[in-house]
């Protein structure tokens, strides 16, 4: 597949955000690819509270969210200081309205360490700008589960249905009032871009015409 063109706008920083098993990884290393950017990924395998988390929610989550906040925080710097057009895997956003409400509304996060977390994601948020494009992939709790299935990964297999389809419910209700910027909402049910490559050319097109204003 050739090289698409840059958009024409001095654009810096495109997210991926969704739930887990949605395909991020996996499209945000098709993306840089496919465009010439800099991938930025979730530092899973470098998260010392994540094995934790997933044996014992209420004891690790605060300092799991912690951990993400911080790792995504400095990420964000890195791409304001830089050069490169960047594609990062997941955002700060999604930390902070989606996983640790979360946490908090199922009892797995003290209000106490909610509170705390919040003021010091407002502190953060104020000092950083958001993506110039967001790329929401939506995804029903059967897509979710079936590709979490396929990556096999040891600290996933506890994942509880109801925890998938709360965190969906937290992704639609903050996309549903997303305002900070661009957004692209791609249906992955109906853009089975990890086998078939009309889905993902189709997904191509889509960022193209978002960065570069052909509709």
């Amino acid at each position: 597949m050739a090289k698409t063109k840059q958009p024409k706008d001095k654009i810096k920083h495109i997210a991926i955000a969704g739930n887990i098993g949605a395909g991020k990884t996996t499209l945000t290393k098709m993306l840089a690819k496919q465009f010439g950017w800099t991938p930025h990924f979730e530092d899973v395998e470098n998260n010392p509270y994540l094995n934790d988390f997933y044996e014992d929610m209420p004891r690790w989550s605060f300092n799991l969210q912690i951990f993400f906040l911080n790792s995504r925080f400095r990420q964000i710097i890195d791409i304001q200081k830089g050069s490169d057009i960047v594609i990062q895997d997941r955002t700060i956003h999604e930390d902070a309205f989606i996983f640790a409400p979360n946490l908090h509304n199922m009892g797995l996060m003290s209000t106490r360490d909610f509170e705390n977390y919040t003021r010091l994601f407002e502190s953060i948020n104020s000092m950083i700008k958001p993506p110039d494009l967001l790329i929401y992939l939506r995804a029903t709790v059967p897509t979710l589960v079936n590709q979490i299935q396929k990556r096999g990964r040891e600290y996933e297999e506890n994942l509880r249905l109801d925890y998938l389809k709360r965190l969906n419910e937290f992704y639609e209700k903050w996309i549903s009032t997303y305002d900070e910027g661009r957004l692209l909402i791609i249906d992955i049910d109906q853009h089975n871009f990890v086998e078939k490559d009309e889905a993902l050319a189709e997904i191509i097109n889509k960022v193209n015409a978002e960065l570069n204003g052909l509709f």
